[in-house]
């Protein structure tokens, strides 16, 4: 099995000329050439048995994926109710599908809001890597990303807020935004947020029109083809002053690493 590929991201040093060019809500149509290792979180309805994408995912190694815990838990999440499909630009159909055989939420999922919300997945069959199946390298362990590094998040989500998923894959680029910042804002709701330093916080900010939407969430922040955020959690769909937010992937790399083995 592949073990994980870790970057450390010096060439941060000179992002301001080598930012990946602009590509979801407010973004475009993509394909998984640009970001093969995406894969689709699908479930499976408790009622009607129907498999429909409801989450993203990120490859880990070929039987391993990362993804949001909150799309593994709850009183009607079962394994047997989720299988990933990797190398399909399409939703709901393509590419490969591997059955789920295991989460593992991280242990502090659930204690504090969303903090936590990472969950590393182990699947039954083995995703055979390709030109469009391919392992994603991860970001170092304590790696802060700066403020405003522009970053591309992907996913098969609403295009708007309350609409319909989209049936191809799409993509934006957005900026991450000081966590100070995001923290002040959401703790200044009516009912406050807690934006931690586990968070990635990421937008158009003052600006909006660009973020990720129900059905995006669990998939990737990505900084070029590395992963750095696993999209979580927001306050409508590309909110001009909230931004939204990822679980920051640096905060977890030693967890993850030693999961999934």
């Amino acid at each position: 099995m592949a073990t994980l590929t870790l970057l450390a991201l010096a060439l941060f040093a000179g992002f301001a000329c080598s930012s990946p060019a602009s590509r979801i809500l407010g973004g475009g149509e993509t394909t998984v050439a640009q970001y093969p290792s995406i894969v689709q979180v699908e479930s499976a309805g408790v009622s009607s048995g129907i498999w429909s994408q409801s989450c993203g995912g990120n490859i880990l190694t070929s039987k391993y994926v990362v993804s949001a815990a909150h799309c593994f838990h709850g009183i009607y999440y079962d394994p047997t109710n989720r299988r990933v499909r990797a190398g399909s630009s399409i939703r709901g159909y393509g590419g490969q599908v591997a059955r789920v055989d295991r989460e593992f939420n991280h242990p502090t999922y659930g204690a504090n809001d969303m903090d936590g919300d990472i969950s590393v997945v182990r699947l039954k069959d083995a995703l055979v890597y390709g030109p469009y199946v391919q392992q994603g390298p991860i970001i170092v362990q304590d790696f802060d990303m700066p403020e405003g590094i522009p970053v591309d998040l992907a996913g098969w989500g609403a295009t708007q807020l309350g609409g319909l998923p989209s049936d191809n894959l799409r993509d934006a680029t957005v900026y991450i935004v000081k966590r100070d910042i995001c923290a002040d804002r959401y703790r200044s709701l009516s009912v406050p947020r807690s934006v931690t330093k586990n968070m990635i916080c990421a937008s158009l900010i003052d600006v909006g029109g660009k973020d990720a939407c129900h059905g995006d969430f669990g998939g990737p922040l990505y900084y070029g083809q590395i992963l750095v955020g696993v999209l979580s959690w927001g306050e409508g769909c590309a909110n001009k002053t909230l931004p939204g937010v990822s679980t920051a992937v640096s905060s977890y790399t030693l967890w993850i690493t030693t999961t999934a083995v």
